[in-house]
């Protein structure tokens, strides 16, 4: 009655938590979840379900087809199941994140792809297998001794639970949750007990306490460890969707972190960009100034009305200026020097001409107002 209470729970619960599992597979697939994540959920829900395939196999087996308990069939099934289930769980432990040094286990399952995993694991368990179960099924043994064959299981089992206890304790310390050590513990204490209640034949367990006690151990063991570790699992599960979205949020802030950093250098190059063009433009703005200063001051200029004697001298200048001197042409003009420079001076003040080039700038003065149509004298009186 016990036994078959444990396998009914099994079933059922197991199959509707792969369900579910298989569910969270596909909606994680769906945000584009990292391949490391996925893949560990898949391995997890099928270690799961492989449990709850077993547990309904041997529903029928038992209670359909009326086979015994410990029948060769149900036994072999048995051990198949277990080891496809320590298979699914050792597959899943390297995508168990966590900072700390990977085991022995998980680094040799890292060298290789999942294909060639099975193929390694299933080609040592045919090797294995194949001794136990030559010896299991030509040997007359009695009922109580089917026990046996479960010698396969427990070396990979105990690898497997020890590896499961070490991957979870780091992840778990990982994210700050110490006190999931005694639960871990605990998983594979109740791990240990499940496997080797199995080697045990009845009559030796007999002699130890009655076989309904016996019994009732080994169902409350196994249901216990698959209950905690679909527990673990969960609570690893969704720690491990709160820090993927953790990491997400710290991506992203480091992101928005270099775009802001970013446009702050690209700020900081279009202030210094801004400051030197509004240098130039005060540059131009007072060159300019001055140009439009020089331009008022030639207008000006321009616009000086000179008295008609002051036009007659610089038209004779600006005529025969280049080739003749001031003396020269005051002579040709029948006029003294002294006369002459003055009405020069006077011309110069009225016009605002200074320095030393002072002639040049009289003579290109008058060449551009069109006063060379005044002179009174022509360059021929220079030779003459």
């Amino acid at each position: 009655m016990v036994s078959a209470i444990g396998h009914y729970v099994t079933a059922i619960v197991c199959i509707i938590t792969a369900f579910v599992i298989h569910r969270i597979y596909f909606k994680e697939k769906k945000r584009d979840a990292s391949a490391v994540s996925l893949q560990g959920i898949k391995w997890f829900g099928l270690a799961i379900f492989s449990w709850g395939l077993g547990a309904l196999i041997n529903i029928i087996l038992l209670y359909v087809v009326g086979l015994e308990e410990n029948h060769k069939l149900i036994v072999s099934l048995g051990v198949l199941f277990s080891l496809f289930n320590s298979l699914f769980i050792l597959m899943s432990l390297p995508s168990i994140e966590h900072s700390g040094k990977r085991n022995l286990v998980i680094k040799i399952i890292e060298q290789f792809t999942a294909k060639e995993v099975f193929v390694i694991f299933l080609a040592v368990f045919a090797m294995i297998a194949s001794v136990f179960l030559v010896a299991f099924y030509n040997n007359n043994l009695d009922a109580s001794s089917n026990s046996v064959i479960w010698l396969i299981d427990i070396p990979i089992s105990l690898v497997v639970a020890f590896s499961l206890l070490n991957e979870l304790n780091k992840a778990f310390r990982n994210r700050g949750m110490r006190f999931m050590y005694l639960p871990t513990v605990a998983l594979f204490v109740l791990i240990v007990i499940a496997v080797l209640h199995r080697i045990v034949p009845d009559n030796q367990a007999e002699k130890i306490m009655q076989l309904s006690s016996w019994g009732f151990i080994g169902v409350l063991t196994a249901l216990s460890f698959k209950f905690l570790f679909v527990l673990l699992f969960t609570i690893l599960l969704y720690s491990w969707k709160l820090l993927a979205e953790t990491e997400e949020r710290q991506t992203e802030f480091i992101k928005q972190q270099k775009q802001t950093k970013k446009l702050e250098k690209e700020k900081e190059v279009l202030t210094l960009a801004n400051e030197s063009h509004l240098d130039t433009i005060k540059h131009l703005k007072n060159e300019l100034t001055k140009r439009k200063k020089k331009y008022k001051k030639l207008k000006k200029s321009s616009k000086v009305k000179l008295s008609s004697r002051q036009t007659e001298v610089l038209a004779n200048l600006g005529l025969c200026g280049a080739t003749m001197s001031y003396t020269e042409i005051a002579e040709a003009m029948h006029i003294g020097v002294d006369g002459f420079q003055a009405h020069i001076y006077q011309i110069k003040k009225a016009l605002n001409i200074s320095g030393t080039d002072g002639k040049e700038q009289l003579i290109a003065y008058a060449i551009e107002n069109n006063l060379l149509g005044k002179a009174t004298i022509s360059s021929n009186q220079a030779t003459t």
